[in-house]
This record gives C-alpha cells, structure tokens and sequence, in this order.
C-alpha cells in the first residue's frame, strides 16, 4: 500500500486539548448575507405569486370543432381582496383563467384591463377570505447594481426563482401590441417562456417590475416593466376600463442634463427626455418640435425622464392646448402643443 497523505498524519497529530469544532445548531449559520436577504424576500413575495392557466378558443370561434388551446405565464396579487397583475400577452384572447398559489389553492379569475401598449392586465381572483399579496416599490429611485430577484414560473416550472442585479434603467422596448414601452428595467436575473407577467422583487421583498421579455438567442438580458409605470396603469384601468393617453408623436429616451445648462436655464430636474423621433404630421411636428431636443418640462411642471412624460400624458390634456419648454443647443424654447388622443 501507498504511503498515507500528510493531511492524515497532520490530523492523528491533534493535541489531545484542541478544541473541537463548534457545533451547528441550524443550517442557518451556513447561510451568508447575501443568502439570508434573497430568503428574506423570497418570504414576502413568494406567497402572492401565481401560475396563471389560460384557455384560449381556436381560430373558429365557438364552434364545437374548435378545440381549446392553452398557455401559462405568471402573477402576482398586489391587494388581499384578490387583484393581481400579470402582461397582457399572457391572458390575451383568454376564454377562461386559472390561478394556483405557492400554496396549492386554485381560484378562477376574470379580468379587470388590458393595456397591450405596456403589456399588463389586471386580473381579479375571487375569494371569501384574505389573500396573500406583495408590497409595491418605487421603480424610480432604483438604482444599477441593486440586487434584483425574479419569481415566477419558467416552462411551467412553478415558484422558480432567479437572482441578478439590475443591469440598466430607462430602456425602451417593443410591446406585442408594437408600441414602444418606456423606462424598462434591464436585469440579468434569467428569465424564460413563463415567466411572463411575474414579479421583479428588491432586497426588502417590494416588487420594483412586472417581467415581461427577453431576448431570444441573449444571455442575461431580460426586461421588466416598471412598477411606477404598472401603478399608473392599474389606476387608469380601475378609472376608464382601459389607458387613455394623450398623445403628441414623439419617441424619446431619458437622458441627462449637463449642470451648466441645468443652472443656466434653472430646469428643476437634472434629467430630461431627449427627442429621437417626430411622427410625421403629429401634434409635435406641427408644433415644431424637432429630433435632438430636450424636453424639460409640460405646463412649467418638470418632465425628468420618459415615464414623466407618459404619466404627464394623461387623459386630462386630451384636446387642449399645453406648453412644452424645451431645450435647443442654447436657447430654452416653449412650444404651444395640442395633444390628441392616442388611438390603439
């Protein structure tokens, strides 16, 4: 036989009064703090998040030869007496909805709204008793590198969780509906087909986004819509059944200001939304806006990035004439603008 390895020897040679190891009362002193926060907020967020079952007729209507197709995705109750958020994409067409929480009860569900532009639907669950529901965070005073967790039901593997941080904030993306939607968070916690409509949760266990996409063929690029933007749409649906915007035809992007214009022109907010694109005979283009500007702010009040202005953008300035400051090179313009009402 082989001589035996020094770390066998080194260990027979323990002084008889060594201390012996400390013992291990739980597993959670294995547990570093990295660990504990995602635990932590897996806790509160993971009894409120849902697979959501949807049955959809085939093309023929109601025929008896159409037989059922169906498709699943994710979401989360945000108020104990059972409204849930979820993407549009996941319930659109649906003929029925089936929800199941983490903890196996199953309720039907109808829905409330449908905003395809921003891809959310708010659903109701019905139910005699309380149920269990997340708490809402601020989408805007996120911050890049912030740890980012995601929840939710990848290829119908259900309570799947995954970590990352946030990668970007501001990003635009295309809906389904093919309206752009703005202030998206980047993250590179993964996402898959089903995790659709799930939350995007912070340390603390507050949702800070509704997933919502990937790239195809991508690694660690998935996309969440803003919670800030998700609340204002929940709101429009409770008020009007559906989102009413006002609309002036402009794609732009957050973008910020340099200090020496902010001071120069006193703009109360360090950011603004830079113009990238004027649709052609649109409010704005007749108004003179042009690709390149910097909106600053509507009615003197402060547009600090592209969700701003979508919330500023409500169904209040539909048909009335509102004043646009923006700036150009070195001249502070303010424009006379009337917004329409957006159509789709």
């Amino acid at each position: 036989m082989g001589r035996r390895p020094q770390f066998i020897d080194d260990l027979a040679r323990r002084p008889s009064g060594a201390a012996e190891p400390a013992p291990i009362d739980s597993d959670d002193a294995l547990l570093d703090a990295y660990s504990r926060t995602v635990i932590g907020a897996l806790a509160r967020v993971q009894p409120a998040v849902a697979y959501v079952a949807v049955e959809r007729r085939a093309p023929g209507g109601g025929s008896p030869q159409s037989a059922p197709r169906g498709g699943t995705g994710s979401g989360f109750l945000f108020t104990p007496d059972g409204y849930m958020l979820t993407n549009s994409h996941v319930i659109h067409g649906a003929a029925r909805i089936g929800v199941t929480l983490a903890d196996g009860s199953q309720y039907a569900a109808s829905v409330v709204g449908d905003d395809p532009n921003t891809d959310l639907a708010v659903l109701r669950v019905g139910s005699a008793e309380a149920l269990p529901h997340v708490e809402l965070g601020e989408s805007g005073r996120l911050r890049v590198g912030q740890i980012a967790i995601a929840v939710g039901n990848p290829l119908g593997l259900t309570q799947t969780v995954t970590t990352g941080v946030v990668s970007a904030l501001g990003r635009s993306l295309r809906s389904y509906s093919g309206r752009m939607i703005y202030d998206v968070i980047q993250t590179d916690a993964a996402l898959n087909p089903g995790n659709s409509g799930g939350p995007l949760v912070n340390s603390a266990g507050q949702v800070i986004g509704v997933n919502t996409a990937i790239i195809p063929g991508a690694q660690a690029l998935s996309f969440a819509t803003a919670i800030d933007t998700a609340k204002w749409v929940v709101m429009q649906l409770f008020a009007h059944g559906r989102v009413r915007r006002a609309y002036i035809g402009i794609a732009g992007t957050t973008t910020p200001i340099p200090r020496k214009v902010q001071r120069f022109f006193e703009l109360p907010a360090p950011t603004g939304v830079q113009v990238m694109e004027i649709v052609s005979g649109s409010p704005a283009a007749l108004a003179g806006l042009r690709a390149g500007d910097t909106l600053v702010a509507i009615d003197s009040v402060a547009v600090d990035g592209i969700d701003g202005l979508q919330r500023a953008l409500d169904v209040s300035r539909i048909g009335k004439t509102v004043e646009l400051a923006v700036v150009r090179g070195t001249q502070k313009l303010v424009m006379k603008v009337v917004p329409s009402e957006h159509a789709g």
